[in-house]
């Protein structure tokens, strides 16, 4: 298996498992848990799965004083996005609030605009727009009613900084970190945030339950531990545009799990803009290179010639 297919595996399991946030964290708030307490244990039991994946494959955890920095801001940048989002799914389902935070790709590319001199064309304006009107399709349903104006705003934070993490761990001072260690890193500047939420742990919510136990490492082993991993080394494969693509696979898991399991609400209006937001995301990232990767798709079946 090649460099690019691997980054394409590894971006589609990113997307995959950090689509499954609201599957594990819906069930805490429901027996009372608040957020704060959730993402507290979400990262501490992330950081032990991660140190012990480290440790067994034998790498080094020290860092250099040059790297300190870099991995800080990564880490609050990864720490405030999942903040932000699980804060949302108090004011919206999650279905919609995974939709909506699925514009970052959107963002992905502005920053790249903005920064790092990309080109800002035609097509990505109408996409943005075509967005813009996916979420407003969500924005007001069936009967009149209107998402609260906190939870977007809360999921718009959440993309923004996870559109600069995705931006972020593909430059250079990053690239030359390993992956593991690097999500070691993130994790654990990352969890100082949650510390200082919890007021040093003082103001922890547990779960009445005891198997909801479960549900704190799983958050930490597949939305957390498996997605960040999975989503730095696809970046370093294949860079930052394909691994946000294949976000498009991250709001598709997360409306899966809350329709089914959940009941969440999903009617044709939430379904169009669903497939409007997806379809824009898509384009206005991929953008010019659509033909050449048609052109190499059609390479793989030449022509065979008739005999006379």
């Amino acid at each position: 298996m090649n460099g690019k297919t691997k980054g394409y595996l590894l971006g589609i399991i990113a997307a995959a498992t950090y689509g499954m946030n609201p599957l594990f964290a819906l069930p805490l708030y429901q027996d009372g848990v608040d957020t704060d307490s959730v993402l507290f244990f979400r990262y501490l039991f992330a950081i032990l799965i991660v140190g012990t994946m480290t440790k067994m494959r034998g790498r080094s955890l020290k860092l250099s004083r040059e790297e300190i920095w870099p991995l800080a801001m990564m880490g609050f940048l990864a720490a405030f996005s999942s903040l932000t989002l699980f804060m949302s799914y108090h004011y919206m389902a999650a279905g919609i609030a995974s939709t909506i935070l699925f514009v970052y790709p959107i963002l992905v590319a502005l920053i790249m605009v903005a920064f790092f001199k990309e080109k800002l064309t035609l097509q990505t304006v109408l996409c943005i727009i075509l967005a813009l009107s996916g979420i407003g399709l969500l924005y007001k349903n069936e009967q009149g009613d209107t998402l609260d104006a906190t939870g977007i705003a809360f999921v718009m934070a959440s993309a923004l900084s996870y559109a600069v993490y995705i931006v972020g761990a593909n430059r250079p001072a990053l690239r030359r970190i390993p992956t593991v260690k690097l999500t070691f890193y993130v994790l654990v500047f990352g969890f100082l945030l949650f510390i200082a939420t919890t007021r040093g742990g003082t103001a922890l919510v547990l779960p009445q339950k005891w198997y909801l136990w479960f549900n704190f490492f799983a958050l930490a082993l597949f939305p957390t531990a498996v997605s960040f991993f999975c989503t730095t080394l696809a970046v370093h494969y294949i860079g930052s545009t394909p691994t946000a693509i294949l976000g498009a696979l991250e709001p598709v898991v997360a409306v899966i799990f809350g329709v089914t399991l959940f009941g969440e609400p999903f009617t044709q209006r939430i379904m169009i803009g669903i497939i409007v937001i997806i379809v824009a995301v898509t384009l206005v990232i991929a953008g010019g290179s659509v033909t050449t990767a048609l052109v190499r798709f059609r390479k793989l079946f030449p022509r065979v010639k008739r005999k006379r």
